[in-house]
């Protein structure tokens, strides 16, 4: 799932790193899970779709898109900050054709994973996939832009990446299978393997320019909080722990693949763990008033169709909220 954003920061951190190699951005390239999701979902037989109110409700047009947020989401600014169109339409989107796509197009799915057992979960895109959608979408390009054309925009674009919570938090402390395979230790090392391998596939096929971000404070999301009931519902530990060890791993396989792989650069956010810990426990300092519940319903556990517009628990203003209890909001979105 997504989790609490702030992007302006992240938008920050990868502006100035992008710009110390006064890179030219003609495109926004995205993979990843519910984070980055522009609406993948809603053409794939899931039950984690957020095609209807009050997601979307502050989108352009107050329509839901499947963006899991009530407005827009990370790839959509950062886009924007590019001088590019101001959102990021998804690959699976009908109204969409290649000649969107050509400045920036979305394959990530809500609720996918590094583990492909990740998106079995909720039966949803696999990082695979979305490769093998990257792969179809390159095909369509250079159809239509013609070899050389198509070559300098896929190996100029930006590529946002955005994963790695739901492989825990779905998963891995959810479903019994990988725990009885891997110690949390292990499992962390297995997937910084699957990322290895997907950063290595995507670079064989011509990708160059690379933000990767590192998993979020993920014990302290509402839903982890809501579970925490021994510990008056503070945030869970462990889970942040994880996410810190895990970070530290993906930061040295950064390391190791910008020095291995000539003309890679993976922009690697290892701040955010800390900046989305700062945001949640000074929200006021961000302009939220509340982190610890989220906006729909009881703020605790509502996701999906449970989130909803007729629930009379959910709020009415979202900009004070996290639209879920894994999904930031669209003004949280662009602090």
């Amino acid at each position: 799932m997504a989790y609490l954003y702030t992007p302006w920061l992240l938008l920050t951190q990868i502006l100035l790193q992008v710009a110390k190699y006064e890179a030219k951005v003609p495109a926004i390239i995205v993979f990843g899970d519910s984070s980055v999701d522009s609406g993948n979902n809603n053409r794939i037989s899931t039950p984690l779709k957020s095609n209807f109110k009050p997601y979307g409700r502050d989108f352009a047009g107050g329509q839901p898109t499947g963006r899991f947020s009530n407005g827009r989401v990370p790839p959509d600014f950062i886009s924007e900050a590019f001088g590019l169109k101001p959102s990021v339409p998804a690959y699976l989107d009908p109204k969409y054709g290649i000649s969107d796509f050509a400045t920036g197009v979305c394959f990530a799915s809500a609720g996918t994973g590094y583990d492909t057992a990740t998106s079995d979960v909720l039966n949803v895109i696999p990082l695979w996939k979305e490769v093998e959608y990257y792969k179809e979408y390159q095909n369509k390009l250079r159809a239509y832009l013609g070899e050389a054309k198509a070559k300098r925009i896929l190996t100029e674009a930006l590529y946002l990446i955005s994963l790695g919570t739901n492989d825990f938090l779905e998963n891995y402390y959810t479903i019994p299978t990988r725990q009885m395979e891997f110690t949390v230790q292990q499992y962390e090392d297995f997937l910084i393997g699957l990322s290895e391998n997907f950063i290595r596939e995507i670079y064989s096929l011509g990708v160059r320019k690379i933000s990767l971000t590192g998993l979020p404070p993920m014990g302290c999301l509402p839903l982890e909080r809501a579970r925490n009931f021994m510990a008056n519902h503070d945030c869970v530990q462990e889970h942040n722990n994880v996410a810190v060890e895990f970070n530290g791993k993906l930061s040295n396989m950064v390391a190791k693949l910008n020095q291995e792989l000539p003309g890679l650069r993976i922009l690697f956010t290892d701040k955010i763990y800390q900046l989305f810990y700062q945001i949640i426990k000074r929200p006021s300092s961000y302009g939220f008033e509340v982190t610890e519940v989220a906006c729909c319903a009881t703020g605790t556990f509502e996701m999906s169709y449970l989130c909803n517009e007729n629930n009379p628990y959910t709020c009415k203003d979202a900009n004070k909220f996290q639209v879920n209890n894994v999904m930031a909001n669209s003004i949280g979105w662009s602090q």
